[in-house]
């Protein structure tokens, strides 16, 4: 009890000391509960939305997928015969059967003919209104549509694009342009993730997205009472006979929350990533204060120890300190979690998916999950000085505060410090060495692993070094109060190390990251310059496939020299060693295509596989089946015939742009799949006339000015997406990693602070020798901007390491520049100094107000 006690007295009256600790625990825990939070909810939601959304049975024709994206290669869903409605609807069990058809490889847009489609990556679906939307969806202005010239829309699209009654939207299919007014406006009875839906009449839907009418792509079956949904899925699947996929509502439910559940995990695990880093950063704070704190109550603890305090109890009763910290931040941090998943969610909302607060799912195990993981860190984190506290002997209550430093710790330390360094780097230079890129990721990991705990192990011995360094070069120019400021970085190496280790880890994902993406850009911009040879790619930024008619308004542009056309054939393949090979796939192309991508052979010529009855492979598949050139290889086009082709040309796995693709020439495809099963084209390239590239450019773009699904880019265009789109994920990562930056910051903070503390006779007697208010701020700011610049650049310089050696694997798979960004290095070193700045902006302004008198009388 008399621990307890005393344990309870310390912790109030550091309680200030312990404020900017309790923060870091407590922005950790908070980021890991609203990752859950905010993961649970999204589960939440979308497990009502299919629940609801399924009818007892669902029919749907065989070719199509288990989440309902009834889309294929030709840019028509599969379809059912009208007919088997009646069928369905004959059979027992049923009490009704209604058929339905849908696609979402479509494009929508307005009159002006702007893209109506989420910006959230959520799908675009136009359907034919019927009973199983209208229990999720209520019409809320207007009426249904009825007859070709109608479209209803959902509330959410219409709210965010500005779209009434009566205004002009275009469906873009492959089977054409459908063009219809606003007749209504529906309202979701349950939350929408973000999708954008349009529904059409059901004969106008059939024909805008199939083509045809008397065909649905779903039944939507109704049980009887007492009917269960299995033994309806029986009846019907009996009825039917073969050829169809029938699913019962758990088993559409489930598939489409396996396809969510895949994103959301990346989402969860990738958060939980960064919070634990944030969790790494904090414990680096906790252990300086409590270590400062430690210190600071030398003598105290000695005086316990004089009258008969024992180590354990010493022991026992800083760990309590640290339990009452990791207790108060954790709880906190819980709420804080929470408020975290609802800004989440509000984000989301602002970019189109809409997660509504009625469905937001705190599990019992988060709040839980949360103070278990903050008391055990943080406790943890101050098991170290705990234990030097109880070794503090009874003689300490004779001498100064502040207890002398073990030389012997410290060589033994900076010994197994450079012993860690050293294998991390030998882990690095392994991985760089790697011939694979397997076996190259697990050298890399341990390298990082051992480099990182290296550095922090000898950041005391590193910061004797570099802070000199750093003062000589930033600090001296300042004059004695320059060398003040470093005095006193170098006064405690260790608590120096430990605070910049703290910035050190945030920057170093940095710095590895933003060169790890500079490299990636730099590396398919080199490529694109050596392999493509086309001035123009044109494509959907979906994915979806190039209508015919847009083929013909893009061949008859003026200015082109040459227009190759690019198909995607699913085929299985065997091979001469005997093996059958499903799901392979063969890039159907013009034999133009082998000027407009300049693909490295290992063996043969890539145009002689554009030949009749010919075709190629690249070297990792020719490898494992024993393939060479003039060997047979058997390919059965999927709805096609089985060709024998041979093979002409073996590509090299040393490339980025089409890595692993095996080509044939689009005649030798028409020979075997017939027309009307073709697929349609993915993207074309084109090349202009010698010296009408300017003029060819314009007038592709306006020759597809009716076909705003399709993006017309030329080499600078694609190259500037690519680094657009790298950017964008670094820009999420850099986000991400603040949390763990914003604690280092604290670190910095609490340090200065609590070394303030530390020195109040000291920084008394220096004012009361002549030190002014304001040489005293400026020591103690550029004391925080060297302590700063020590953490940024041994981040940067480990960072730039990891970077360059990740590059060395990438490599293995054909990006092979390395690309240092100087910029953002340098431009983050600078900023350092200015985190440092801010920092010590507080602990200078209380230094500063201290009062001479009292300080110098401060014991």
């Amino acid at each position: 009890m008399t621990v307890l006690k005393t344990s309870l007295r310390n912790f109030l009256a550091h309680k200030g000391r312990m404020a900017l600790s309790a923060i870091a625990v407590l922005l950790s825990v908070a980021f890991v509960c609203g990752t859950l939070v905010f993961t649970d909810t999204m589960n939440t939601t979308f497990d009502k939305l299919f629940q609801v959304t399924s009818s007892d049975v669902t029919v749907s024709a065989k070719g199509a997928s288990d989440t309902g994206e009834t889309t294929s290669d030709t840019g028509k869903p599969p379809v059912l015969p009208a007919a088997v409605v009646g069928r369905i609807e004959r059979t027992p069990g049923v009490k009704s059967a209604e058929g339905t058809v849908f696609s979402t490889s479509v494009t929508v847009v307005d009159g002006d003919k702007e893209k109506l489609s989420p910006t959230s990556g959520a799908p675009t679906i136009v359907g034919n209104w019927n009973a199983n939307d209208a229990r999720t969806m209520k019409i809320t202005t207007g009426a249904a549509p009825k007859g070709a010239g109608q479209i209803m829309v959902d509330a959410d699209t219409a709210k965010k694009h500005h779209l009434k009654l009566g205004d002009d939207i275009g469906v873009i299919t492959a089977v054409g342009t459908h063009h219809a007014r606003v007749s209504g406006i529906a309202t979701f009875t349950v939350t929408n993730p973000g999708a954008a839906i349009f529904y059409l009449d059901t004969k106008t839907a059939q024909q805008a997205l199939v083509g045809t009418t008397g065909v649905f792509t779903n039944v939507n079956v109704t049980a009887d009472q007492g009917v269960t949904d299995a033994r309806l899925k029986r009846d019907v699947s009996a009825a039917l006979g073969t050829g169809y996929k029938v699913q019962t509502a758990k088993e559409v439910a489930d598939a489409n929350q396996q396809d969510v559940k895949s994103f959301l995990d990346v989402m969860r695990y990738a958060m939980l990533g960064f919070a634990g880093i944030a969790f790494l950063v904090g414990i680096f704070l906790i252990i300086n204060t409590f270590s400062m704190l430690v210190a600071q109550r030398t003598r105290e603890i000695g005086l316990m120890r004089a009258i008969g305090s024992s180590r354990r109890q010493v022991n026992r009763s800083v760990l309590i300190e640290a339990l009452l910290l990791g207790v108060v931040g954790s709880v906190l941090g819980v709420g804080a979690g929470v408020g975290i998943a609802v800004g989440l969610m509000k984000l989301m909302g602002q970019i189109g998916m809409h997660l509504s607060t009625d469905d937001l799912t705190v599990a019992w195990t988060t709040p839980v999950a949360g103070v278990v993981l903050g008391v055990v860190v943080t406790v943890l984190a101050a098991y170290l000085p705990a234990r030097r506290a109880g070794k503090i002997s009874p003689m300490a209550a004779l001498r100064d505060a502040g207890a002398p430093a073990d030389a012997r710790a410290g060589v033994i330390r900076a010994v197994i410090g450079l012993v860690l360094t050293g294998a991390g780097a030998a882990g690095l230079a392994a991985a760089a060495a790697s011939d694979h890129a397997t076996t190259g990721s697990a050298w890399l990991g341990l390298g990082i692993v051992l480099t990182l705990i290296g550095f922090v192990v000898i950041g005391p011995l590193l910061a004797s070094g570099v802070v000199r360094v750093l003062g000589a070069i930033v600090l001296r120019v300042f004059g004695p109060v320059g060398r003040m400021a470093e005095r006193n970085a170098l006064r405690n190496p260790r608590r120096t190390g430990a605070t910049g280790a703290a910035l050190m880890i945030g920057l170093a994902l940095v710095a590895c990251l933003s060169v790890v993406g500079s490299s990636m850009v730099a590396s398919a911009t080199d490529q694109l310059d050596k392999t493509v040879g086309a001035d123009f790619i044109v494509q959907s930024d979906n994915g979806s496939v190039i209508t015919p008619q847009a083929v013909d308004a893009l061949k008859s542009t003026p200015g082109l020299e040459r227009v190759t056309e690019y198909k995607i054939l699913p085929v299985t393949m065997t091979t001469p060693d005997g093996k059958v090979s499903k799901n392979e796939s063969l890039n159907a192309a013009d034999p133009s295509y082998a000027e407009d991508l300049r693909t490295k052979t290992v063996q043969g010529d890539l145009a002689d596989a554009y030949g009749a009855d010919s075709m190629s492979v690249f070297a990792g598949f020719a490898k494992d089946h024993g393939i060479k050139l003039g060997s047979k290889v058997g390919v059965a086009f999927k709805d096609g015939r089985t060709a024998e082709l041979t093979v002409r040309a073996i590509t090299s796995d040393e490339v980025v742009v089409d890595k692993g693709a095996m080509y044939v020439s689009i005649a030798t495809a028409k020979k075997y799949v017939p027309a009307d099963k073709m697929p349609l084209d993915l993207l074309f390239f084109a090349t202009a006339k010698e010296g009408q590239q300017d003029a060819a450019y314009k007038a592709l773009k306006a020759s597809l000015h009716d076909y705003p699904q399709y993006t017309v880019r030329d080499q600078t265009d694609y190259k500037q997406a690519l680094k657009d789109q790298i950017g964008q994920l670094l820009n999420l990562i850099y986000g991400l990693l603040a949390l763990a930056i914003i604690v280092a910051v604290l670190g910095v903070v609490n340090t200065l602070a609590l070394s303030v503390v530390e020195r109040t006779r000291e920084i008394g007697l220096m004012r009361a020798i002549g030190l002014s208010r304001r040489q005293l701020r400026r020591m103690i700011r550029l004391e925080s901007v060297v302590i700063a610049l020590f953490g940024a650049l041994l981040g940067l310089g480990l960072g730039m390491g990891w970077g360059a050696t990740a590059q060395k694997l990438l490599a293995l798979q054909g990006l092979k520049v390395l690309d240092i960004p100087w910029p953002t290095i340098i431009t983050v070193f600078i900023a350092s100094a200015f985190v440092g700045l801010f920092a010590a902006l507080i602990p200078a302004f209380r230094a500063g107000r201290m009062n001479v008198l009292s300080a110098i009388a401060t014991e």
